[in-house]
C-alpha cells in the first residue's frame, strides 16, 4: 500500500496527454507504428491521434465524449486542465517530475495537446469515434496496436472486475492477431496495484495469448514503472 495522498476524482477526467508521451508511456518506436493501424481508447483530447495521423501512420480514437461539439470539448479541456493542475500541485511531491519539470509545465503540455487535439477533432471527424468501454464499434481483428492510457485499473475504484474483464477481452477482440494490445498506468488513483491483476492475466495466458509487463519510459505516477503488454496470439 502507497503512503502518498491520494489524487481525487469523482468520475473519468478527461485525459490531455502528447504524442511524447504515448511514445514514452508505451516505449514505442516510430517502426513500432509503423507496422499498421492504431486505436487509441479513451484517449479524450490526447492529441497522440492527431500527430500520428499527421506523420503518416493510421490511427483513430474512440471516446464516449466524442458526441460533442469542439466547442464544448475545447471548454471542457480547459476547465480539466485547471482542475487537475490544483490537484497535482496540492500533492506534487507524490510524483515523479522528472520528465514534465513541475506543475506549470505539466500545464503546459496538455494545453497544447488540447489545442492541437481540438483542430483535429473540426478538420478530420474520421478520426474520432463514438464509443464506451466495454463495447467498440469496430470488426474483430481490425488494428495492430491498441492503446488505453489512463482509464482501466487507474479507475479500480470506480469499475469493477468484471468491467475491467470485458473491457480488455474487447480490446483483444479488435486487435489484429500478432498485434498488441497496450495499457498504462496499472495502478489506482491511491497508487495500489491491481488485486485480481494475476488472476485477470492468467485468464487471457489460458486464452492463448501472451502477456508481458514492461519498462515505461515516462515516471510520473508512484511505483508505476510497468505497463501492460498483451500480445494477440490467435
Amino acid at each position: 500500500m502507497s503512503f502518498y495522498p491520494a489524487y481525487e476524482q469523482q468520475g473519468v477526467a478527461m485525459t490531455c496527454r502528447s504524442y511524447e508521451e504515448y511514445m514514452r508511456m508505451f516505449a514505442l518506436t516510430e517502426a513500432d507504428l509503423a507496422q499498421g493501424s492504431i486505436l487509441d481508447v479513451a484517449g479524450g483530447a490526447s492529441s497522440f491521434t492527431a500527430e500520428a495521423n499527421s506523420r503518416g501512420y493510421t490511427a483513430v480514437a474512440a471516446d464516449p465524449l466524442f458526441h460533442y461539439d469542439a466547442a464544448y470539448l475545447a471548454r471542457y479541456a480547459s476547465e480539466e486542465i485547471e482542475i487537475s493542475t490544483a490537484k497535482l500541485t496540492k500533492i506534487q511531491e507524490t510524483f515523479d517530475w522528472s520528465f514534465y519539470g513541475d506543475p506549470a509545465q505539466h500545464r503546459d503540455r496538455r494545453i497544447r495537446s488540447a489545442e492541437q487535439f481540438i483542430v483535429d477533432y473540426q478538420g478530420n471527424p474520421s478520426h474520432y469515434i463514438f464509443a464506451k468501454l466495454p463495447e467498440l464499434p469496430f470488426d474483430d481483428h481490425t488494428f495492430q496496436h491498441v492503446f488505453c492510457s489512463h482509464f482501466l485499473f487507474l479507475y479500480a475504484d470506480q469499475f469493477d472486475n468484471i468491467f475491467h474483464l470485458a473491457a480488455i477481452k474487447e480490446l483483444i477482440r479488435v486487435c489484429a492477431v500478432g498485434g498488441r494490445v497496450l495499457i498504462y498506468p496499472l495502478k489506482s488513483l491511491r497508487w495500489a496495484g491491481y488485486p485480481a491483476m494475476a488472476s485477470m492475466m492468467q485468464e487471457f495466458e489460458q486464452a492463448g495469448h501472451q502477456i508481458s509487463f514492461k519498462s515505461t519510459q515516462l515516471p510520473f505516477i508512484p511505483g508505476s514503472s510497468d505497463f501492460l503488454e498483451i500480445k494477440k496470439i490467435r
